[in-house]
């Protein structure tokens, strides 16, 4: 459907109209402001070079789009009644997000040296782009957002997460035609056939097409208008279009579209909920084309400006120093009428605030937009009722994720009815073992089903599609406005989300610094089909490396967890499923696995994160050890046991050390994470003069790069996954890899001092096992069987 302004019927009265156009207008006023004043806010003296910023930052082209959608969805709000939110995903729409808040009066109530006046305003003003002040996007500094508009893709996906589970929300998604050309957003727009329109809120896309990016036209808005609607269509929307340039017909043309909108999402929900109907529904979007930098400079210095790419940033360059500039932006400013839209005292006069909403109603003031206080104690079960019985230690094997699977489905269960949990991921819930979730919850799942189905539930929290991103954006809405959740993937593929949890990372830093922002749940990884299990799949599915990603950010916010086996990993995910305002990345295999630790010991260990496995090594208490057998994750824990037990067996005399690292940060110096520890307490574990040598994951060198500070550092040997992989057996991966107990017997051979003679004939024994491997996996296919029946008898 399209509303042609100059066709659109006179939904609003002359009133009405005249106070949209005064809002919108006074948004537009403060957005310029932002950019370019330091002084003078209300223009109640001539413009000079001296109330102009000296650096001129931000983007004035998305700006006037932005306000007059954010001054309808006021409208719409106030005369429906409704709770709404309002994802802004142009980038850099920092200054029109930031005027519409200080309108409202979320921002004075936020920030209250920021007053709704003309000393408010000129704070306002000078803060925007300045040192010490705020940022040019929508930041979480930013009262009503959950969306960092930094990189771009992220907006709808965002917004699907946010309506999931809250049946009465309408989330309005502003979607830039620059930000539409992403895959992310791309893959997004199907969240639509996810959206259950009984348990779920609706989220209306506005796609604002205002021709531009950075320097170059956008491919939606050079599509014809039938070519785009089929686009639209296929993605499975019914599109309502907005398009023109004069302020009035806008107004009533875009007020109309709003209308039309809401009506069919009520009537969507209606039919759905009281009638029963389970078709799924095709959901209103609203096309809206005006130009980029509408209002502003039509030309500069002889080059057309509103309407192009040039109005993108700062539209009038050289204010302080060339008179004509600055003679155009007072023009310019002075166009807004500021005198009609604030009284003597710098305030928004009582028509501007007409279309204002009330208290939390307001897109700045909504509960959702700051999640944290909506949040709920997630009812997590005893881990004793999951726990696997370990009357010794690798006495029996459990696949871990199976057995959190387990923990899982009562999760599920226990949030029923509060449906304030879900868990998301690419297409891998049973791959990943996870499928004891289906008997609480199936997957969501509103598009035509077949016989051969599985699963499926149109009521379903468990969230699949084979996107990483759309996962990851899913669930990053859902936990900001306030919910619970976990992301199982493939260790390999989660790399795909790598910049989006650096965007969710620092957000994470920002909003603890933030006293308002509430802490929300934390964003849980579970990585599994990991990197020395991936052996069927072979050198594409192999990559540990997220880890390292992980551990590059903000301290205060990252965690990193290797559970070595299943009560361990129920231990950390008990831990991580309660925690506030992390990324907490778990790290755990599918496969079978040996059983270490009982409940008890699991619990006491993963609350140290480090700790000496006693049972397993050779000291006695009466001398230091000879060396330390150190380990992180399941596989390499493994072959250090292996590595130990051969020890015990052939060099009975040697003092060895068993260190098994849960939380890799406790590797750290305590000055550099919250989690690390102290020399004294590093030096306790792995002595400062006796060789260390650690089986790692993941690539070797994280491992030097978190210990590089310590004594001990010199004696410290690390074997890990070294970027050599195929499609092979279990054990080849490991000694392809040099990771394997054979090899690291050979370490402490090679390590101990005065051992490399004594034990030469033991470390030939060790280099003869890898060549009977060699042989035996070319020949049979499979693993010696002295590693594949290998159990612990220590």
């Amino acid at each position: 459907m399209s509303v042609d302004p100059q066709q659109a019927p006179a939904g609003l009265t002359e009133e009405e109209l005249a106070g949209l156009d005064a809002h919108w207008r006074a948004a537009n006023y403060l957005s310029v402001g932002q950019i370019y004043l330091m002084a003078n806010p209300l223009l109640t003296e001539p413009l000079r070079p001296e109330h102009v910023k000296p650096r001129l930052l931000g983007h004035w082209g998305t700006s006037p789009g932005l306000n007059l959608v954010h001054t309808h969805l006021n409208r719409v709000v106030s005369a429906r009644g409704l709770d709404a939110l309002c994802i802004w995903g142009p980038g850099h729409g920092g200054p029109a997000v930031l005027a519409n808040s200080w309108l409202e009066g979320t921002y004075s109530e936020t920030y209250p040296d920021v007053t709704r006046d003309a000393a408010g305003m000129a704070r306002l003003f000078r803060q925007f782009s300045f040192p010490g002040g705020v940022p040019s996007h929508v930041a979480p500094e930013t009262p009503g957002s959950i969306h960092e508009g930094g990189e771009l893709g992220y907006s709808l996906s965002h917004a699907y997460g946010a309506a999931l589970d809250n049946p009465g929300l309408l989330v309005a998604c502003v979607i830039g035609d620059g930000e539409a050309e992403t895959g992310p957003l791309a893959a997004s727009w199907h969240s639509n056939k996810f959206l259950d329109p009984v348990e779920d809120g609706a989220v209306l896309p506005i796609l604002h097409l205002n021709g531009y990016k950075i320097a170059n036209p956008t491919v939606l808005a050079r599509l014809p208008e039938e070519e785009l609607d089929d686009l639209l269509k296929g993605y499975g929307h019914d599109p309502v279009h907005v398009t023109g340039d004069d302020p009035a017909a806008v107004h009533r043309a875009m007020a109309e579209a709003m209308d039309t909108a809401l009506d069919r999402i009520a009537a969507i929900q209606r039919a759905a909920r009281a009638e029963g109907v389970t078709d799924r529904p095709r959901w209103p979007v609203i096309v809206l084309r005006t130009p980029k930098g509408w209002t502003g400079p039509a030309e500069v210095d002889g080059l057309p400006v509103e309407g192009t790419w040039r109005s993108h940033q700062v539209p009038l360059s050289a204010v302080r120093d060339n008179p004509e500039h600055l003679r155009q932006l007072e023009r310019w400013l002075r166009s807004y009428r500021p005198e009609e839209l604030f009284d003597e005292h710098g305030a928004p006069r009582a028509d501007v605030l007409a279309c204002v909403p009330q208290g939390s109603r307001r897109l700045g003031a909504t509960p959702h937009a700051n999640g944290g206080l909506l949040l709920r104690t997630l009812p997590l079960p005893p881990l004793e009722r999951y726990a696997v019985a370990v009357d010794k230690p690798g006495a029996t094997l459990h696949e871990p994720t199976r057995v959190l699977g387990d923990l899982l489905q009562d999760v599920m269960r226990a949030t029923a009815s509060r449906r304030d949990f879900r868990l998301v991921g690419p297409d891998e819930t049973a791959s990943n073992r996870l499928q004891a979730v289906y008997a609480a919850s199936g997957k969501a799942w509103q598009a035509a089903t077949l016989d051969v189905d599985e699963h499926l539930d149109r009521h379903g929290r468990v969230m699949e599609i084979l996107s990483e991103h759309t996962c990851q954006g899913w669930l990053e809405g859902y936990l900001l406005t306030g919910r619970h959740g976990l992301f199982s993937c493939y260790e390999a593929f989660v790399h795909i989300v790598d910049s989006m949890v650096n965007q969710h990372i620092k957000w994470l830093r920002t909003t603890r610094r933030l006293p308002w922002r509430a802490p929300i749940a934390s964003l849980n990884y579970l990585l599994t089909s990991h990197v020395w299990r991936q052996d069927h799949n072979g050198f594409s599915h192999q990559d540990p490396g997220f880890v390292d990603h992980i551990l590059n950010k903000s301290p205060e916010a990252v965690r990193v967890y290797l559970p070595p086996d299943a009560n361990t990993l129920l231990s950390v995910a008990d831990h991580v499923l309660r925690s506030r305002d992390y990324v907490n990345v778990v790290v755990a295999g599918k496969q079978p696995c040996f059983d270490w630790l009982s409940m008890e010991q699991a619990k006491v260990h993963c609350a140290r994160g480090a700790g000496i496995w006693d049972w397993a090594g050779t000291e006695d208490g009466t001398r230091d050890p000879d060396v330390v057998l150190a380990c992180a994750g399941d596989v390499p824990t493994q072959e250090v046991l292996a590595a130990a037990q051969l020890l015990r067996r052939h060099m009975p005399e040697l003092a060895v050390r068993v260190v098994n690292v849960v939380d890799i940060a406790r590797l750290l110096p305590s000055e550099e994470h919250p989690h690390g520890m102290s020399d004294f307490e590093y030096d306790g574990l792995f002595t400062t003069d006796r060789p260390v040598i650690f089986a790692y994951h993941g690539y070797p060198w994280l491992i030097h790069r978190l210990a590089y500070r310590r004594t001990g550092h010199p004696h410290l040997h690390v074997r890990g996954y070294k970027e050599i992989g195929t499609t092979t057996t279990p054990f080849d991966m490991v000694v392809s890899n040099d990771m394997d107990r054979y090899r690291l017997v050979m370490d402490v051979v090679d390590r101990v001092p005065g051992l490399s003679v004594r034990g030469a004939a033991m470390r030939q024994r060790m280099e003869d096992a890898r060549l009977r491997h060699h042989t035996w996996s070319r020949e049979h296919g499979t693993d010696l069987p002295e590693v594949a029946d290998w159990a612990w008898d220590g």
